[in-house]
């Protein structure tokens, strides 16, 4: 399978730039996959599909102010975003221009944080480790940024507006973007209907929105993310798959922490760990029932998980109903439920 295949038109125009208020009206797409229909809602109506019984499965990553800009001791200047921490002070980095940031180089933020190029990887990141005094994460408050996809121009006026509300637990750069549409009253009314909510956890890297370069889509790898699952997760997904009910995943984050601990019967165990689990045509859900989504990038990874739910040609045929229609695309966008 082809890169390309997955390669759809989408005008400049439907790139969302900053977030509709409040959440929750949003558009939202619903793709019925056994009828093979379309419906065109608004996202609080998400509770006309779920019923009594379901299991919604969120992700409760906290985004990082993980975008630093800094600068060498000559005075070049450095963008850093952070991706993941390795140990205490030592993380995995991207910078850009990457030809400064040679092992040995000292980049310099502002007086309370500075940090050095231990070594590159294979794919080019950088491994770093941060110098300061105090607590690291009062400081990256004070020195960070939100870290928006370089396709959003806009300035972000409220920075909660990227994290979801129901985020806790700091280690994100990037939001997992289907549940920015969620508000605190929207989730108490689904869980008034009798849908149990229940907490994942995959803090987004790289391995989310890399691009896929390669040709061949199963030369593709993916960066490691971080995920857990806690036994209870587990024990209430298990409960409901054994009983017959649906397990909706909230945004491809979720999918992925969820495919990786499935059993083949669609259980799952409790875990913790890194994964690199890539999914595409022709996979199949092991654990995941339904899918609420917005629309990804042309070519990525995340447009090829959306489609194991359906087939290819139903994602892209959905998508140009999609842009036909003006839905708004990618972080800021507009949602999807694939039922």
């Amino acid at each position: 399978m082809k890169t390309s295949d997955f390669y759809y038109n989408l005008p400049e125009e439907l790139i969302a730039q900053t977030p509709v208020e409040p959440r929750d009206s949003s558009r939202l797409l619903v793709y019925h996959r056994d009828a093979k229909q379309i419906e065109h809602r608004i996202f609080r109506d998400v509770t006309d599909y779920l019923k009594a019984g379901d299991v919604l499965v969120v992700n409760r990553t906290k985004v990082l102010p993980a975008r630093l800009y800094a600068r060498t001791q000559n005075g070049g200047a450095v963008e850093v975003l952070l991706l993941k921490r390795l140990r205490l002070d030592e993380w995995e980095i991207l910078v850009r221009p990457g030809k400064k940031c040679r092992p040995g180089t000292k980049l310099i933020v502002n007086e309370e944080l500075s940090l050095e190029v231990l070594s590159v990887t294979e794919t080019g990141e950088r491994v770093v480790k941060f110098y300061y005094d105090g607590a690291f994460e009062d400081i990256l408050s004070r020195a960070g940024t939100m870290p928006l996809p370089p396709y959003i121009h806009e300035k972000l006026a409220d920075e909660n507006r990227y994290q979801t509300v129901y985020c806790k637990e700091n280690g994100s750069a990037a939001a997992p973007t289907a549940g920015l549409h969620f508000t605190e009253e929207l989730l108490e009314r689904v869980r008034a209907m009798g849908v149990e909510i229940v907490e994942v956890l995959l803090h987004v890297g790289l391995g989310t929105f890399r691009p896929v370069k390669v040709e061949n889509v199963e030369n593709h790898v993916m960066h490691s993310e971080y995920y857990e699952v806690s036994e209870e997760a587990a024990k209430t997904i298990n409960r409901a798959k054994g009983e017959g009910r649906r397990i909706i995943a909230v945004g491809t984050t979720s999918v992925r922490t969820l495919e990786t601990v499935a059993k083949a019967d669609g259980t799952v165990s409790a875990g913790k760990g890194e994964t690199q689990i890539f999914l595409y045509p022709p996979y199949k859900m092991k654990c995941v029932d339904a899918l609420i989504t917005n629309f990804h990038l042309p070519e990525s990874t995340l447009l090829m998980l959306v489609s194991c739910l359906c087939s290819r040609e139903e994602v892209l045929h959905i998508y140009d109903v999609a842009v036909k229609e003006k839905y708004r695309f990618f972080s800021f966008g507009d949602a999807c439920l694939f039922l």
